[in-house]
């Protein structure tokens, strides 16, 4: 059996999402003066490979990391390389996937889980070509028509190797960086609020109407039950083009919204089905 390491390294160096604390780590006891070493860790929940919960962005207690089955985490799926079709702020569109799909001889499968290799992981912390700025604010990232379309494929999750699983010019970095959104609307023509524009949903709880302007594969998507891994990385090159069985792992925490996680490959694995054995691991989920 083989396996991948789809997963960014963590130390204190590791950037947070914009606007998010990086890491802190230290000592609270020492071989020296307590004879064993233990340390604390303080950390934002969205540093570094993580899995965002149901919780981080649509109401109610349930869509914490406790309530994911395993078969939901750790189920078949595919890494897709759309990085010939992504540069600077590109709209990842379901032509695009389409694309790499046939050229890759691939399809989406119901069920299935969805990695997206857009080639960004090359700026992150740490990499060759590192460049933070490029890696968090000018990313690739998908449009409305390709949430639909995850939806409609019935995609189980998915995940990317960028900051975030939004368009940057689709989330609050386009208010914390007016500077880029004044580069960003000189490129496209449009400011991104008149690019993106708005879209409406009904909320699934309280049934009020929704209107915004930014988020949508996180407050609308979510809600419907199509979460995702940000910041895939480590060796996803090994898998581009492959069917695999992929898993995140996160913390299984009660009440935690999302978690730094592994995410692993393991390519050639055949498609039996999988199944959650147990109680603990068929953890109900709420969507």
């Amino acid at each position: 059996m083989k396996v991948v390491d789809l997963s960014h390294a963590m130390s204190v160096h590791t950037p947070g999402w914009v606007g998010y604390a990086g890491n802190k780590m230290y000592y609270a006891q020492t071989l020296q003066t307590h004879m064993i070493v233990a340390q604390r860790i303080e950390t934002a929940l969205h540093v570094g490979t993580h899995f965002d919960g149901g919780m981080h962005a649509t109401d109610g207690r349930k869509g914490d990391m406790a309530s994911l089955p395993m078969d939901y985490l750790f189920n078949h799926g595919l890494v897709l390389d759309i990085s010939p079709d992504c540069t600077d702020w590109t709209v990842i569109t379901p032509e695009i996937i389409e694309r790499a799909l046939k050229k890759a001889k691939l399809e989406i499968k119901s069920g299935d889980i969805v990695i997206l290799h857009t080639g960004w992981h090359k700026h992150y912390e740490g990499q060759p070509q590192q460049d933070l700025v490029r890696y968090f604010c000018y990313h690739p990232g998908p449009n409305l028509d390709t949430m639909h379309y995850f939806l409609k494929k019935k995609v189980r999750w998915f995940g990317m190797d960028t900051g975030s699983c939004d368009h940057p010019m689709n989330t609050s970095i386009r208010k914390m960086r007016p500077d880029l959104a004044d580069d960003f609307a000189k490129v496209m023509g449009k400011p991104p609020e008149e690019f993106f524009g708005t879209f409406e949903y009904t909320h699934k709880l309280s049934k009020r109407k929704v209107r915004a302007n930014m988020f949508p594969f996180h407050n609308w998507a979510f809600q419907e039950g199509l979460l995702h891994a940000e910041n895939i990385g480590g060796d996803i090159e090994l898998v581009c083009g492959k069917r695999a069985l992929i898993g995140a792992f996160p913390w299984r925490y009660e009440g935690l919204e999302s978690c730094p996680c592994r995410v692993l490959a393991f390519p050639d694995m055949g498609e039996e089905k999988v199944q959650a054995m147990g109680e603990v691991a068929k953890a109900m989920r709420a969507t």
